[in-house]
């Protein structure tokens, strides 16, 4: 988990100012796992207690804007933040909800390679990101 002063610098190195609530945003984020919004605001707001869930919303737009986190979408089309802004994939639990991310060099290489191969014409690539949907064996019940 990173302390204060790496967000901080994460955040003034976006060319953003660095204020109490973005710095409580990003601490919320790396202590939650892929939460939502609302998740985001009501660990916030127990050291801010006077933040209104709009100004979570906009702290959350300004670092997806600026590349720090990022937005995953789940296929119960819920909308989660992700602290994690190098490129990776998501494994996601159909049963659960619950999201985990998923680094993989060699998938990152075979996908890329294939799309090359493909030369989709009038369309540039610029990521592929995966979400592999099914379920943890920690939340599927066992028969």
């Amino acid at each position: 988990m990173e302390d204060i002063r790496e967000i901080s610098k994460k955040i003034s190195e976006s060319g953003l100012k660095v204020t109490p609530q973005r710095v409580a945003v990003m601490q919320a984020l790396e202590k939650l796992n892929h939460p939502r919004a609302d998740e985001i605001y009501r660990e916030v707001a127990q050291t801010i207690p006077n933040l209104s869930p709009t100004t979570v919303y906009n702290v959350l737009d300004v670092l997806v804007s600026k590349n720090i986190i990022r937005k995953v979408k789940t296929e119960a089309d819920v909308m989660r933040y992700d602290a994690v802004p190098d490129h990776h994939h998501h494994m996601y639990c159909l049963e659960s909800d619950r999201v985990e991310d998923y680094f993989d060099p060699e998938l990152d290489a075979l996908l890329s390679d294939y799309f090359k191969k493909k030369n989709l014409e009038g369309f540039r690539l610029r990521e592929i990101k995966l979400q592999i949907m099914g379920e943890f064996e920690s939340s599927s019940s066992k028969k």
